[in-house]
């Protein structure tokens, strides 16, 4: 069966998610496209995920501020306007750089959502268990690299 139209308003956009600090809106999920995913996140100066890895693609359009990045090894800096992207299995890190960020995220297929909604209902990055964070990552087929500090 093929998706209902989606249209999601201001007025209409469900809560942000609460991710060690971040907020995560999903705007779209794969289960109402059937498919691709796209939220819309903010977050403080200095806060963004460690090294990961994921089966999806994921890409981040920049609306304000900057993100810094390493993708397999490479780094950089994203500002306003810039897109990038991450093909699934690359191992990823970001940061948001000063006066944090606005920007738009697109996934390939389901599969973030679930997970943000898990770590939503689990408690912040910062705040939780981190094995426990770590294993329901791994339980939406996303892989954490150990921290090194």
């Amino acid at each position: 069966m093929a998706p209902s139209p989606l249209i999601v308003s201001p007025a209409d956009r469900p809560r942000a998610l609460n991710i060690a600090g971040t907020a995560i809106t999903i705007l779209a999920s794969g289960a109402q496209t059937a498919g691709y995913e796209i939220f819309h996140t903010t977050g403080p100066e200095g806060t963004g995920p460690g090294n990961h890895s994921h089966p999806w693609d994921e890409s981040f359009y920049v609306i304000s501020g900057q993100l810094s990045y390493v993708i397999d090894g490479t780094e950089g800096v994203a500002g306003p306007g810039t897109l990038v992207h991450v093909p699934g299995g690359a191992t990823h890190s970001y940061k948001f750089g000063q006066g944090g960020i606005e920007m738009i995220s697109m996934t390939s297929r389901e599969g973030a959502s679930r997970m943000y909604v898990d770590f939503d209902r689990e408690g912040s990055w910062g705040s939780a268990d981190r094995a426990k964070l770590v294993a329901l990552a791994a339980k939406h087929g996303q892989v954490v690299a150990p921290t090194t500090d």
